[in-house]
């Protein structure tokens, strides 16, 4: 399971790198400009999502 997991992000960065690099520059300047706050709070976020989809694809038995 972890391997899987680690395989779909390192294709969907990949994917992302290869489709789109200018789009991944501008958003990555956006970021950049974000105050440090938001950016933590935007980490943070993601962060907890992502605890919770783990979470509930283990109850589904997925």
């Amino acid at each position: 399971m972890l391997l899987f997991g680690i395989g779909a992000v390192l294709a969907f960065e990949g994917l992302v790198l290869a489709l789109m690099p200018r789009r991944l520059e501008e958003a990555l300047a956006l970021v950049q400009r974000l105050p440090v706050e938001t950016r933590r709070g935007l980490g943070l976020g993601a962060l907890a999502l992502g605890v919770v989809l783990i979470w509930l694809a283990r109850r589904m038995g997925a």
